[in-house]
């Protein structure tokens, strides 16, 4: 994936620290994925809401990166295939480091691995 590919525009900063739909219902997430195309950051899909997939149903942007620190794996919704590198995105690559996991601290019900997917 080192040449430009269709569906992945490395100039495109984040949509924010956190899923946008999250932040904005106020929900949690487990992990953080990031549109390569637009750019949108939606939770995983261990979260409960699944909004990365979301994302790419309503979209069709094809690829979505981790948005997690230490991670720069691509997954291709369309093939179901994974790649370990990729162009770099525009920054940040992940979500504050201080950010836990799950995410954001004050809103993670004490059950949360129950409601995980």
């Amino acid at each position: 994936m080192s040449q430009a590919i269709e569906g992945i525009d490395p100039a495109v900063p984040p949509s924010g620290p956190g899923c946008a739909e999250c932040e904005a219902d106020q929900g949690w997430w487990v992990h953080l994925r990031r549109c390569a195309q637009c750019g949108h950051v939606g939770c995983c899909d261990s979260s409960p809401a699944q909004h990365a997939t979301k994302h790419f149903a309503v979209t069709g942007h094809p690829f979505t990166q981790s948005y997690e620190p230490g991670e720069a794996w691509f997954w291709n919704f369309r093939t179901g295939e994974v790649f370990d590198e990729g162009p770099e995105l525009a920054p940040p690559q992940h979500h504050p480091l201080d950010q836990t996991v799950p995410g954001p601290r004050d809103r993670v019900p004490r059950d949360w691995q129950k409601r995980i997917h």
